[in-house]
């Protein structure tokens, strides 16, 4: 099956209620897939290889699908060894048939020992959500050797995962509820960059477990109700002008709804843009354009019994312009290298806060938020001002 994988992948927006299911009584499978068999699909850099006595598949920059297997729930086993400084390899899961959606689960062993040596993903229309689903269920701290064999288990149940590290009586990493929305898929090993080398690979089909979404909380004040416009380029359009009231009007917009712990998240609905962006390897064209990036516009209403000030807190991803009332209030940038070189531009409400000088009524806030890579949505609370 021919699939873009995001090297350089809209999920249903699923109900945000937990939905369980019972399903009928499955029959298990379990294959072991040598490195030499015809059921890898090889795709970028992945090859057959011979390491450390081994024979098995190299992956740098590439993939390899197991051919004619679709797996919901199950176990997969696989030995690794990576004498890369610096990469990024792991597990896709349930793919989708557009190879466009599906689950992502990856060590970096730049990151060894670090809080984020793990990290899960899901991708949505191509691209990786990482700078929106961050920190406990989606990154993890574990020591990952170097240059020697060691073995990765995966365990996929219903709305969850788990993934071990050479331990596997205790998952190093939790994943409590998987974010795609696809059920099943094939399955795939993969490198995002450096050489990783794979062998043993085994898949055990499990009976499928109920379906149990378990979502964070939904916190106080976040503002969950919006209407998003088509993207465009952004480079084409001045996202310090406010749009007019005609331009406005003549955009079809869809509503949409944050979903916990409130974010917007707009790969759902918009395909992901994958430009090169030149300041993640040089710091000194942070200013500059870069080609590929894509906007597009997000509005909702506030109602105020008086004139008053209002803080709004927001994260975003991975440029905002900020509107209140047809004008520019704010405008920033919270892209991956943009602040500092190590900025990773993950989001949350913390990230900036503008005041809005709300008049009584209805007031209108609209934002143009524009995307670069590494998970493209937003979050907003609004809350008291304090004098």
């Amino acid at each position: 099956m021919a699939r873009h994988f995001v090297f350089c992948a809209v999920a249903l927006f699923f109900e945000s209620a937990a939905l369980s299911q019972t399903p009928p009584p499955q029959t298990a499978q379990t294959i072991s897939v040598p490195a030499d068999s015809p059921r890898w699909d090889l795709q970028g850099e992945a090859k057959l290889a011979e390491y450390q006595g081994r024979k098995c598949l190299l992956i740098d920059g590439g993939a390899a699908i197991v051919k004619d297997f679709e797996m919901r729930d199950g176990v997969i086993d696989v030995d690794v060894s990576t004498p890369a400084i610096r990469g990024f390899f792991g597990f896709d899961v349930r793919i989708d048939a557009d190879g466009a959606n599906y689950e992502e689960i990856y060590l970096r062993q730049h990151k060894s020992g670090l809080p984020d040596a793990m990290q899960y993903t899901p991708v949505l229309s191509t691209g990786r959500n990482w700078q929106i689903f961050n920190g406990p269920g989606f990154t993890g701290a574990v020591d990952i050797p170097k240059g020697v064999w060691f073995h990765l288990r995966l365990e996929v149940t219903g709305a969850q995962a788990k993934l071990y590290v050479k331990d596997m009586d205790k998952p190093a990493l939790v994943m409590d509820d998987l974010k795609s929305g696809v059920q099943k898929g094939q399955v795939a090993l993969f490198t995002l960059t450096g050489e990783t080398y794979f062998s043993n690979f085994e898949a055990r089909t499990t009976p499928d477990a109920p379906w149990q979404r378990h979502l964070p909380a939904m916190p106080p004040n976040i503002l969950t109700k919006w209407s998003i416009s088509p993207s465009y380029d952004a480079l084409a359009r001045n996202l310090e002008r406010p749009l007019t009231r005609s331009e406005s009007d003549a955009i079809h917009w869809q509503d949409v709804e944050a979903e916990p712990p409130g974010f917007v998240v707009l790969y759902r609905y918009r395909e992901a843009p994958h430009p090169r962006v030149t300041f993640q390897s040089d710091f000194s064209t942070r200013l500059q354009p870069q080609p590929g990036m894509k906007v597009l516009y997000a509005r909702t209403t506030i109602e105020s019994d008086r004139e008053q000030v209002k803080k709004l807190e927001i994260g975003y991803s991975d440029d905002v312009s900020v509107f209140l009332n047809g004008k520019i209030l704010y405008r920033g940038r919270s892209a991956q290298s943009f602040r500092d070189p190590g900025f990773l531009g993950i989001i949350n409400p913390e990230n900036d806060a503008v005041y809005l000088p709300l008049k009584k009524g209805r007031n209108e806030l609209m934002l143009a938020l524009s995307e670069l890579g590494g998970g493209w949505g937003f979050i907003c609370r609004l809350t008291d001002f304090e004098n």
